[in-house]
C-alpha cells in the first residue's frame, strides 16, 4: 500500500529553478537547476554500438518469451547509497560486460537481458527511453479479455501481436545548440523546445552527471511533429523583456528588476511546457533502489492535446531525480487512445461505439484507420464498410 501512494501523480520540479532559455535558431533549451545536490544516486552513460538490439523481457533468449528490438545508442547505469552518503568514486567501478554481442554478416546486434537489470547491490542498469516506450507498446497487449464475436481467432489467441512504433533521432539545430549554450554551475537538466513545442524533458540527479550526458540528447528520439517542426520552421517567438529605466535608481533597484523578469521568464517557460507539467500521469514501478523508485508513466490521454511518456526516478521526498520524457505523435495517441477506451468496456465494440457517441460501425471503420483492422473478423469489417458505403449512397 505504500508504494501505492508513492506512484508518480504528475510531473512536478520541485527542488529545480527554471532559468533564462537561450535560443539557436528554431531551437529553445531551457536549463534546469538544482539548489540541493546531494550526489546519493548518480547516472552514468554505457555506450552501445552495435546496429539493432534484441531486449528479452522475460527468461531466456531461448524462451518463446517477448522480446524488444530497436536500435539502442547507449544505456544508463543507476548508482546509489542506502545512507544517504555520496556515492563513492564514481566512474571508477569496473562495470561488466553488458549483454551479448553478435555478428550476422554486416549487422552487429546485441542481445540483452530485461529493459532494468540490477548488476549490483547498489547498481542498476536500465534503457533510457525505451524503457517508458516498451511500457507503451505493452499497454492493453493482451488484447479482448471476453470471446466476443466480433474479433479474429488471432486476437482471441495472440491479443495485439507484434505490436511497433516509429521514432526519429534527429532534430535539425539541436547538435549546433548543445555545443553553443553554456551550462550553468548548478544546472541538472533542460526542457527542449523546438518550434516552442516541448520535445523533450531531462533531468540527472547532479550537475556533473548531466555536463557528461548533455551531448546523450542527440541520442534519444523524438516525435514525428518535433522533426517535422525542426525542418519547417528557423526561429522561434519573439520574446523580450525589458528593464524601465524611470524605476532604477540603485544598484539594488537593478538587481530587484533582473530578478522579477528571471521570475517572469521562469512562470512563462513553465506555462510553456504545461501539456506535460502537472498533467495526470498513469504510472507503474519498474524498479526499488533503496529510497529511490524508477518508475515509467503516460500522461492521461487526451486526443486533441500533448501527450508524453517518459520515466522518472524520484525519492521518498517526491523530489525529482532523474526525467526522459518523448512526446507521442497524434497517430500514436489515437491508437492508444482506442485500445484504452476499448479495455474500458471490457473490449465490446457495441458499448465503447456507444461511449464515444459513434454507430459500430464508425467505431470499426476508426479501428482499420488506426491499423488494428487484424484483430476484427473478415465477415465483421466487410459488413462495417458495405454499411458505411450505403449511408453515403
Amino acid at each position: 500500500m505504500a508504494q501505492k501512494k508513492r506512484l508518480l501523480a504528475d510531473i512536478s520540479l520541485k527542488g529545480l529553478d527554471i532559468a533564462p532559455s537561450q535560443v539557436r535558431g528554431a531551437v529553445r533549451i531551457v536549463p534546469l537547476i538544482r539548489r540541493n545536490i546531494r550526489g546519493d544516486l548518480r547516472l552514468n552513460r554505457r555506450s552501445c554500438e552495435e546496429d539493432i538490439t534484441i531486449v528479452n523481457l522475460e527468461g531466456k533468449f531461448t524462451d518463446p518469451s517477448t522480446k524488444y528490438f530497436s536500435y539502442v545508442p547507449h544505456g544508463l547505469v543507476m548508482s546509489w547509497t542506502d545512507d544517504g552518503s555520496p556515492v563513492a568514486s564514481f566512474g571508477g567501478q569496473i562495470l561488466k560486460p553488458d549483454g551479448q554481442h553478435q555478428e550476422y554478416g554486416c549487422v552487429s546486434v546485441r542481445l540483452m537481458h530485461r529493459m532494468a537489470k540490477r548488476e549490483s547491490a547498489n547498481q542498476l542498469r536500465f534503457l533510457p527511453l525505451h524503457l517508458a516506450m516498451e511500457g507503451f507498446l505493452s499497454l492493453f497487449f493482451s488484447g479482448p479479455t471476453i470471446a466476443w464475436r466480433e474479433y479474429s481467432k488471432y486476437a482471441l489467441s495472440h491479443g495485439l501481436g507484434s505490436r511497433h512504433e516509429t521514432a526519429v533521432s534527429y532534430i535539425a539545430g539541436l547538435e549546433d545548440a548543445l555545443r553553443v549554450f553554456e551550462i550553468h554551475e548548478q544546472q541538472v537538466g533542460v526542457l527542449v523546445f523546438v518550434a516552442e513545442s516541448l520535445a523533450s524533458a531531462f533531468v540527472v540527479p547532479t550537475p556533473e552527471d548531466y555536463r557528461a550526458l548533455h551531448t546523450s540528447l542527440l541520442e534519444d528520439f523524438y516525435g514525428e511533429l518535433i522533426y517535422q517542426y525542426s525542418l519547417l520552421y528557423d526561429t522561434t517567438w519573439p520574446m523580450e523583456t525589458t528593464v524601465d529605466e524611470s524605476n532604477i535608481n540603485s544598484l539594488a533597484d537593478l538587481r530587484g528588476a533582473i530578478a522579477k523578469i528571471r521570475q517572469d521568464w521562469a512562470s512563462f517557460q513553465g506555462f510553456m511546457a504545461e501539456g506535460l507539467l502537472q498533467r495526470q500521469l498513469n504510472s507503474q514501478i519498474v524498479y526499488t533502489a533503496g529510497s529511490f523508485l524508477l518508475q515509467r508513466f503516460i500522461t492521461d490521454l487526451q486526443p486533441k492535446h500533448e501527450n508524453y511518456i517518459g520515466e522518472a526516478i524520484i525519492r521518498e521526498s517526491g523530489e525529482l531525480e532523474y526525467l526522459k520524457t518523448y512526446r507521442l505523435s497524434e497517430a500514436q495517441t489515437r491508437r492508444a487512445y482506442l485500445l484504452s477506451k476499448l479495455a474500458e468496456h471490457n473490449w465490446n465494440i457495441v458499448a465503447t461505439a456507444k461511449a464515444l457517441s459513434q454507430t459500430s460501425e464508425d467505431f470499426i471503420a476508426r479501428i482499420e484507420a488506426a491499423g488494428f483492422g487484424y484483430l476484427l473478423n473478415q465477415s465483421v469489417r466487410e459488413a462495417a464498410l458495405k454499411k458505411t458505403k450505403k449511408s453515403r449512397i
